[in-house]
């Protein structure tokens, strides 16, 4: 009876958050569904042993004791649980879970079923926004990149004309210079008195008349 209450308080969120990725699939482990469908987890495994057939590798799979490692290091469990796991727990993917409701057969194993199924798809829904997230943040860094390129070959071209105008700064400034020494050197330069024209009288030729 306890299951049931926990079922109907919250039970979406309680299924989402025993579901875990192993190999690449979501799945669920044998002692959590037994304890959402409130049955032992031997007699859960008993049952699916009796319909091995309904439960291809796609379906359940025993996890390894590398991935059992790895998936306790993962979560925080009870030292009763973790004193509990003396074997590798067997992994249902949705597939077998869905399988699940027709080997138990029982009421309470279909509305189960339900509950998991919503909790898978909601679990699909939050992927998928989260991949739609990162696809319009992939989006929008590639249009910064972009704006950052434009920004660097403005700021490149702006640095070239800077320079041109630097180096033509410069060249009128030579040319200016040399103007002004030239205009130094000329009013420097001494006048030369003009020569007289006409005839000049010899002082000498007076004295001697």
């Amino acid at each position: 009876m306890a299951n049931k209450v926990v079922l109907k308080e919250n039970n979406v969120e309680l299924i989402k958050n025993r579901i875990y990725e192993v190999r690449g699939m979501r799945v669920m482990l044998d002692r959590d569904l037994a304890e959402l469908y409130g049955v032992e987890t031997r007699v859960l495994n008993q049952a699916v042993k009796r319909n091995i057939e309904r439960f291809p590798e796609d379906f359940m799979f025993v996890m390894s004791t590398e991935e059992m490692k790895f998936w306790k290091s993962q979560i925080v469990m009870s030292n009763s649980i973790r004193m509990g796991l003396r074997r590798p727990p067997i992994a249902f993917t949705e597939l077998g879970i869905a399988m699940l409701s027709s080997v138990l057969n029982s009421e309470t194993a279909i509305q189960v079923n339900i509950n998991i199924m919503r909790a898978f798809v909601a679990i699909r829904h939050a992927v998928n926004a989260l991949q739609d997230v990162n696809l319009k943040v992939e989006q929008l860094s590639h249009k910064v990149d972009q704006l950052n390129n434009y920004v660097e070959e403005i700021l490149h071209d702006q640095n070239d004309i800077n320079r041109m105008q630097e180096e033509t700064n410069t060249e009128i400034a030579i040319q200016i210079e040399a103007i002004n020494d030239a205009l130094d050197q000329l009013r420097e330069k001494p006048a030369t008195p003009r020569r007289r024209i006409g005839y000049k009288k010899d002082s000498n030729s007076e004295n001697k008349i």
